[in-house]
């Protein structure tokens, strides 16, 4: 009965809570876990979300969709606050919790790794990382599978009428989006009459928002590993630092960026 249902039960408040389990007795473990756990339950409503907005962008109804990028928007606000928090963690608190890390990482992340497949950035050599765990590289491989959410807008500008080639509606969904002409055109287009194309119009400037806000998480990310342990490697074996300040160059959206050179 529904009257029976308690705010704790309803939530699963016992499991949650009883999540964390420090490796060692450095009082900032706690930070660093539920900083990490919280992160991930923020992604999985992007995920959720944008699972949601790619099916209504399909099925041609952008106004549900743009209530769920603007939601996204807002959870990846809350990523990017989290590493305000993590930085109050000094050099000297993270060398008592980092031999207890092992090769574990946030690199790790499957749900990042989806929400980077999800928006367009697609490279399938990293889905080797999540060989351990086979029904999650089932999943990132099922979503290699299928357009990204850029993809899908491209397609859709298409039927709208613009002139997008067949060779970019038919281009290898694995591959990471590369910059078209055509593209950035019928964006220009849309750009420079806002009011003739307003719900594309709105589309495009949604997804810019996701663009810009994952790379302000992103930097937050580089700002605060540097912050807190300079230029060592990761516990993930990357080179740290510069591994994350290559990251920034890489866009999801590239004709969203361009065309406001164009215009």
């Amino acid at each position: 009965m529904a009257q029976d249902v308690t705010y704790s039960g309803y939530l699963d408040l016992d499991r949650i809570l009883a999540a964390q389990h420090p490796a060692s007795d450095a009082h900032d473990e706690m930070l660093f876990i539920i900083v990490h756990q919280a992160s991930e339950l923020w992604l999985k409503l992007c995920l959720h979300e944008l699972e949601e907005a790619r099916a209504c962008i399909i099925a041609d109804r952008l106004r549900p969709a743009f209530k769920m990028l603007a939601r996204v928007a807002r959870a990846q606000g809350q990523l990017i606050q989290s590493w305000d928090v993590l930085s109050t963690m000094t050099p000297h608190d993270y060398s008592t919790i980092r031999p207890h890390l092992g090769s574990s990482s946030g690199f790790q992340s499957a749900q990042y790794r989806m929400m980077e497949f999800m928006l367009g950035g697609r490279k399938p050599d990293m889905v080797t990382m999540h060989e351990a765990t086979p029904e999650v590289a089932a999943e990132l491989r099922e979503e290699l599978a299928r357009k990204s959410i850029y993809a899908e807008a491209v397609a859709l500008l298409a039927r709208r009428g613009f002139e997008i080639p067949q060779n970019v509606l038919d281009r290898p969904v694995d591959e990471a989006w590369d910059h078209s002409r055509e593209v950035e055109a019928a964006w220009a287009e849309i750009y420079r009459d806002p009011q003739e194309h307003w719900d594309l119009y709105e589309l495009a400037e949604k997804l810019v928002d996701l663009e810009y806000h994952f790379q302000r998480w992103r930097f937050g990310h580089l700002k605060t590993v540097e912050r807190i342990i300079g230029f060592k490697k990761g516990t993930g074996g990357t080179p740290g630092v510069p591994y994350l300040a290559g990251v920034l160059k890489a866009a999801f959206f590239p004709e969203l960026l361009s065309v406001r050179t164009a215009i």
